[in-house]
């Protein structure tokens, strides 16, 4: 009877137990999907003219803590977000950019809460006069475009564009910020750089598309592509108001990019060391994401370099914009089935290979300089040499493309192999030609499928530790 008892009382305390837990992880059920609704907790007024992060980051508070990250200077292979200097890594480009700003200074870029102070710090804008087009990717620059046009961003554009950099300056306070690709009503993705909103029209209406505009006609995962494609792009400043102009307007392949700016005849500058009229290419992400299996495959941009993650019930897209090699387990594994260092090792040697045709492409160049320069000695003209220089800006937009491209071949392996390959073929057709003008064999000879110690050394340089 006693023992009955007990069993009894032991029955209704496990019960009682039981039902507790049950209420409880309902409770907390509740409390996580009501805290997954409520995405933010408005403490500060956000306008159109609110460009501090700071003040966005009261309502946002885990954005914010992933844009404060981007300050984190970090080292991969062959890139990263320490302004490591270029031209002391890869002296080669010295003579690639003879003439030519980034010849002065060529360092790596760091992350986007760096992106006004680094265009301050930079020999570029220092020694040499730059407008205020550049501001339009460096920094927080809506309200400043407004103000320029009495209203209207587009005029106002136009106007920053042709002031002169420093006095341009004196317009923005703050880098590249949360209102530059958010509406601040809304909170939605939109794109406000003027030069893209132009630019991926003209590209849109060479597929049939008319009157193309993102903010109203893209999807939302074509969004999370556009706001970067914003700035990580080639692009010119046309003249004669430096106006930014992204050269799409025949499609995104270097190829379509070139044919355009034959057209338009336009070049950069002219080449100290051989005099042939020469194009910069700037950095082309998003054209060279658009030829590679990710974008094929509708990976946008964001969902590997601001990949999500969770925090409490919260869903969160990582604002420490970043290389996804720093973090493989979620910018990688979430769609790929294989272990962290298997991806990485994937990512390196892709990087590794286009590495190698980068340093033959960059030889090949340097090789027909030095030819430009023996026929000239032999008394060749610039008359002469046309054919060599068309030869050369050919050769050098194709290399300049790839190098200034930060993935080091990753975004599109095969069309980063053909554009080097081409490269390549075009500086030998240049210096054989030059060879002729010159009479006699080349100056510079490479052994097909023999490297070079310059190239040698300048892969070694770039990380690479096996050189064969």
């Amino acid at each position: 009877m006693k023992s009955s008892r007990l069993l009894y009382i032991l029955a209704i305390a496990l019960t009682a137990v039981a039902t507790f837990l049950i209420v409880a992880l309902l409770m907390n059920i509740t409390q996580r999907k009501q805290e997954a609704t409520q995405t933010y907790l408005p403490l500060a007024n956000i306008t159109e003219d609110t460009v501090d992060p700071e003040e966005w980051g009261k309502n946002f508070p885990r954005e914010f803590d992933g844009y404060k990250r981007t300050v984190d200077t970090a080292r991969t292979k062959y890139g990263g977000s320490e302004a490591f200097q270029k031209l002391d890594q890869d002296p080669m480009l010295k003579r690639i950019f003879a003439g030519y700003a980034f010849s002065l200074d060529y360092r790596e870029e760091r992350g986007h809460a760096y992106s006004l102070k680094d265009q301050d710090e930079t020999e570029r804008t220092k020694k040499k006069e730059q407008p205020g087009a550049c501001l339009q990717c460096h920094a927080s620059i809506l309200p400043a475009y407004r103000k320029m046009g009495n209203g209207d961003i587009m005029k106002g554009f136009e106007e920053v564009c042709k002031m002169p950099f420093r006095e341009a300056r004196k317009l923005v306070t703050h880098p590249i910020s949360c209102l530059d690709c958010h509406d601040p009503k809304t909170m939605a993705l939109r794109v406000t750089r003027p030069g893209f909103l132009i630019g991926i029209k003209a590209f849109k209406k060479t597929q049939g598309v008319e009157n193309y505009d993102p903010n109203t006609m893209a999807t939302r995962q074509e969004m999370r592509s556009y706001v970067c494609g914003q700035c990580h792009v080639e692009y010119y400043f046309a003249p004669p108001n430096k106006t930014v102009t992204y050269p799409w307007a025949k499609g995104l392949k270097v190829d379509d990019i070139e044919a355009y700016y034959e057209e338009v005849k336009f070049t950069d500058w002219k080449h100290a060391e051989t005099g042939a009229p020469v194009l910069k290419a700037q950095h082309p992400e998003f054209e060279m994401w658009n030829q590679g299996i990710h974008a094929r495959s509708g990976v946008a941009c964001a969902d590997c370099h601001m990949p999500y993650k969770r925090e409490g019930a919260l869903k969160v897209s990582d604002h420490h914009v970043r290389s996804p090699i720093l973090n493989v387990e979620r910018a990688c594994l979430v769609c790929h089935p294989y272990s962290g260092e298997e991806m990485k090792a994937r990512v390196e040697n892709i990087q590794d290979r286009n590495a190698r045709l980068l340093a033959a492409a960059e030889t090949a160049l340097v090789d027909l300089f030095d030819e430009v320069k023996a026929a000239k000695a032999a008394g060749a003209d610039d008359a002469k040499l046309e054919p060599v220089f068309k030869l050369q800006k050919r050769a050098q937009f194709r290399t300049d493309f790839i190098a200034a491209e930060n993935s080091m071949g990753f975004h599109a392996p095969q069309e980063a192999a053909r554009i080097l390959g081409e490269a390549i073929d075009l500086a030998r057709q240049g210096q054989l030609t030059a060879a002729k003008l010159k009479g006699g064999a080349p100056v510079s000879q490479t052994r097909e499928g023999t490297p070079t110690k310059a190239e040698t050394q300048m892969v070694k340089e770039r990380g690479l530790k096996d050189q064969k």
